[in-house]
């Protein structure tokens, strides 16, 4: 993107009343602007905070298909950004953008990066962010797999699964939060041993509001449930947090038709022939006909 009229003659003059401001907008849809000016300044509907303590260093751009990159430094403060929040990931993928502005005219200002907080690191009362730009996505690997099981996500726009529908959708209340890993709740009944299995778990209150994380296993105790997690959530959970559980899905044919009824869409393969067949060899003693062997 060319740089304005009016920034592109503010830069010539010589003398210059320049900073830098960054929005970042969480996953979890909070949206926090820092500048490196010594007031705050207020444009795109985002209060950018002079206190924040947030710099960063240059930017490195390219003009090709080449990753742009660059770093952001701060301090931790509770008002601002937080240990505990990083530590959660709460800022994991968070989007980035940065810009250079004029603060005598905030009309004159231009978008240097835009793209996603990598890695972080934290010590020494501050944190230091990776700043990946749009093309790092270029690098992942796309394309369909031919595969027996589905390659599309539950409730994307390829599988097409309502999870807003309660028959795959449920919110509970922690009971019992002990276990790490293992959470018991309550206002689950009527669902089936292991429906939630595979799918998410989202933390709706409490410390921890914001969080998912993958559920391994799900199983009735009594008029409870015992949700057990692939990974320990990043921040305390307690009694009487709320909870979101979706269904999850094992990509087979079968759970698709009979769990979701949505067999029209599934993704996958189920009829391809696997290793065994390919090493299969005539025996006396089968059928040798040459008909098919999905019976």
């Amino acid at each position: 993107m060319p740089v304005s009229e009016a920034l592109a003659a503010h830069l010539a003059a010589g003398t210059t009343t320049l900073c830098r401001c960054w929005a970042v907008v969480r996953r979890d849809g909070i949206t926090l602007g820092f500048t490196d000016h010594d007031n705050d300044l207020l444009f795109e509907d985002v209060l950018f905070r002079a206190d924040s303590g947030l710099t960063g260093q240059a930017l490195q751009q390219t003009t090709g298909l080449a990753v742009d990159n660059g770093e952001a430094m701060g301090a931790l403060r509770s008002d601002a950004v937080t240990e505990a929040d990083l530590v959660a990931g709460r800022y994991d993928d968070a989007e980035v953008r940065a810009w250079l502005v004029n603060w005598t005219d905030l009309s004159q200002r231009h978008l240097l990066f835009r793209g996603k907080i990598g890695e972080v690191q934290t010590g020494g009362g501050g944190f230091r962010a990776e700043l990946r730009g749009l093309t790092e996505s270029l690098g992942q690997p796309t394309g369909r797999i031919f595969q027996r099981h589905c390659n599309a996500r539950l409730g994307d726009g390829a599988c097409g699964v309502n999870l807003t529908d309660p028959a795959y959708a449920a919110e509970a209340v922690v009971i019992d939060a002990g276990g790490g890993q293992a959470l018991r709740l309550s206002g689950l009944s009527g669902y089936a041993a292991d429906w939630f299995a595979r799918g998410t778990l989202d933390v709706l209150s409490g410390a921890g509001l914001g969080l998912s994380s993958m559920i391994k296993s799900d199983r009735p105790v009594g008029v409870e449930r015992r949700i057990d997690l692939w990974t320990e959530l990043r921040a305390p959970m307690a009694v009487g947090d709320r909870v979101r559980l979706k269904a999850g899905c094992d990509k087979r044919a079968e759970t698709c038709k009979a769990k979701f009824g949505n067999f029209a869409r599934f993704r996958g393969f189920p009829h391809i022939p696997g290793e065994d067949w390919l090493m299969a060899v005539p025996k006396s003693g089968g059928s040798n006909g040459g008909g098919s062997l999905n019976r």
